[in-house]
């Protein structure tokens, strides 16, 4: 077995604990059962996800006490709709605060600071020349209010240097 079958197990083993995690953050969001959590993912993440994957999982919850399963007919099938326990909540909030520092690294890079008021903006946002150069600023108030404030810096400069 070479160096690159260990890396492509550990990269799988790693897609499988995404995929876990992203399986609780659909529950997170409500309850619902293994073909809407499959059929949520492929939506969400573009990616198959295997039910040999979920329902296990979602099995290994319940016995964890994280999730509980109510039974709802649904015409001549039944089925299992699972939802998170408070305990289950209390795990996914606990995960998502320590997802939340690696996402604000990965996104850091996308980001701007307005000039004018300091707001860190990833989408969107408005852009301008002011004074021969592209300045980024959140929203056109903003724009406005720094270029203001630089036209009242220059009077008070030109004034101050004139006495």
């Amino acid at each position: 077995m070479g160096p690159n079958t260990s890396q492509c197990e550990n990269i799988d083993e790693l897609m499988c604990d995404f995929s876990r995690f992203y399986i609780l953050t659909i529950l997170y969001e409500g309850p619902a059962h293994g073909y809407r959590i499959i059929s949520r993912f492929k939506k969400q993440v573009k990616k198959e996800v295997s039910p040999s994957l979920v329902y296990p999982f979602l099995q290994q919850l319940e016995e964890k006490g994280l999730v509980t399963h109510t039974v709802k007919p649904v015409g001549e099938k039944e089925r299992k709709i699972f939802e998170l326990t408070m305990a289950g909540r209390e795990l996914c909030t606990d995960l998502f605060k320590r997802f939340a520092k690696l996402v604000s690294i990965a996104i850091e890079p996308s980001l701007y600071v307005c000039a004018h008021c300091g707001c860190k903006v990833y989408e969107g946002g408005y852009r301008e020349v002011v004074d021969g150069k592209e300045t980024a600023f959140c929203c056109v108030h903003c724009a406005e209010s720094y270029k203001q404030a630089k036209k009242a810096a220059k009077v008070l400069n030109a004034r101050h240097n004139s006495t």
